[in-house]
């Protein structure tokens, strides 16, 4: 029970759940029946109580919700293989959607994606990259919480007006530099950002779940929308890789993984990668097994995984390639390169003539070393082998174990509210202070009014004399004659006195 049945060749072929974290490769040209490979490869591992989450490309993996139709084929087909008590059956599936449209908003902060990523969003370049880096700074230093773009732009606004402070305790920041991130910001949100990042986040726990009957739930990302913004959808990989590294425990080698990541068209994920990002991937697919989580990548070509990432994927299905140009006969050769040869074939001729549904498979037996590459048919998935409609995925997001968890978005004091509130107190202390100054001065300038006339009254001016003035001078003269007619008396008396009393 702790194996899948892939396939059968010669004999069957079987994935040992215990190595199925080693990760794998699913590849082949369009048509060939990579999907279906997939979509058997995930309700294997829900059937076996793994969950699993898948990105949704082109919109056909959603019949992972709903049961099969039964045909005379496909009952030959699990004969042939060996496939015992082969019923139709749906899968246990959440829905996702980073718009919230055809799922469940799946979100994340400003915070939790970090500067690293988010300069790789908005393709800045190093200089840029650095301001980045100096606003999540300052929004820590500050006790500034980033959840959503409006945060964000807030922090960008306030460095703008305090752009000579900030550079002198950061680092120089450039107004050009800031005006080019703005910029940035608006076409993320444009290309609805504005919906992926903000709260509730996405907890991890709510992709590992498993219901009551015990089988793993398939969390599915509809993507048909996201893969028009590569970035975005990069990204996004990106970190949820990351943060399944950052946070889940060790479990070292597992019996079964606690989760399973398939990634369709991964060539996105790797064009335009910076290095120093692509060794982020590396080292977080080198890491991430022991943490009991196995990554798939599904794509047309081997050789769009890069080739430290191609040779950590352990388990492996190539459905057929068609050597029409130089392009496709290197990818031929890439592909029959990276199998354990197998003396009854030559990979490099068959791979041209697998039919749809066969493909080259070679999964990790004991002790992970892996097996001879076999050519063989692909077990067919229980599911619908195509897109459930709009009016059956309506019913399984209501069904959704999730609820309305995550269908209503939070918006609550971050960096944008608070620094609103900053900008509100001044504006709205300074008109008051304004008025009463208006009105301080309004009366200071009718008291002056008043004092300047009644000083003219008392005091006069250059072409009147006032009160004080008339008074003065009267008082002046009549003390001036009475003083002098004292004077005069005693200057007279001592002269007649002499006189006399001579």
């Amino acid at each position: 029970m702790n194996t899948l049945l892939i396939g059968k060749g010669d004999q069957q072929v079987h994935l040992n759940l215990k190595y199925a974290n080693r990760h794998g490769l699913i590849a082949g040209a369009t048509g060939t029946g990579k999907t279906v490979s997939l979509m058997s490869l995930a309700e294997g591992f829900s059937r076996q109580g793994v969950p699993v989450f898948i990105t949704d490309v082109k919109g056909d993996i959603s019949g992972l919700a709903m049961a099969g139709t039964p045909s005379e084929k496909l009952l030959q087909r699990a004969a042939q293989i060996g496939i015992e008590d082969y019923h139709n059956e749906a899968n246990p599936v959440v829905l996702w959607d980073l718009a919230g449209v055809q799922g469940h908003p799946l979100r994340t902060t400003i915070s939790e994606m970090g500067p690293t990523l988010l300069s790789r969003i908005l393709e800045l370049n190093d200089t840029q990259s650095g301001i980045l880096d100096i606003v999540f700074q300052l929004a820590d230093d500050q006790g500034l919480l980033l959840l959503d773009l409006d945060d964000l732009r807030a922090m960008l606004a306030l460095v703008a007006e305090e752009r000579k402070e900030v550079s002198a305790k950061y680092g120089l920041i450039s107004a050009q530099s800031l005006a080019a991130i703005q910029r940035s910001v608006l076409g993320l949100e444009r290309d609805g950002g504005k919906d992926f990042f903000g709260e509730p986040a996405l907890q991890l726990e709510d992709l590992m779940r498993t219901n009551l009957q015990g089988r793993g739930i398939i969390n599915l990302l509809a993507a048909n929308k996201l893969i028009l913004t590569p970035r975005l959808y990069s990204s996004f990989l990106l970190w949820l890789l990351s943060e399944l590294f950052e946070n889940l425990p060790e479990v070292g080698d597992p019996e079964k993984p606690k989760l399973v990541f398939f990634i369709d068209e991964a060539h996105l994920l790797f064009e335009g990668c910076p290095p120093s990002l692509l060794k982020r991937v590396e080292q977080i697919m080198r890491l991430i097994r022991s943490k009991g989580v196995g990554v798939y990548f599904c794509s047309q070509f081997p050789d769009d995984v890069p080739s430290e990432i191609l040779g950590q994927l352990g388990n492996r299905i190539q459905h057929a390639l068609r050597a029409y140009t130089p392009r496709d006969q290197k990818a031929v050769k890439t592909a029959a390169e990276t199998f354990v040869p197998n003396p009854k074939l030559v990979v490099s001729e068959v791979i041209s003539q697998l039919g749809v549904g066969e493909a080259l498979v070679s999964m990790l037996a004991d002790k992970g070393v892996p097996t001879m590459v076999e050519r063989a048919l692909i077990a067919p998935p229980r599911c619908r082998m195509g897109p459930a409609t709009s009016e059956e995925l309506h019913q399984v997001r209501a069904q959704s174990p999730i609820g309305g968890k995550y269908d209503h978005s939070i918006n609550r004091e971050s960096a944008y509210e608070l620094l609103n509130q900053r900008r509100t107190g001044v504006a709205t202390s300074n008109p008051t202070s304004t008025a009463s100054d208006t009105a301080n001065d309004g009366q200071t300038g009718q008291k002056a009014e008043e004092q300047g006339w009644f000083s003219e009254l008392i005091f006069g001016n250059k072409r009147r004399q006032g009160l004080a003035e008339t008074l003065s001078k009267q008082a002046a003269r009549t003390v001036g004659s009475q003083l002098g007619k004292q004077i005069l008396r005693g200057i007279l008396g001592g002269i007649l006195g002499k006189s006399s009393r001579r």
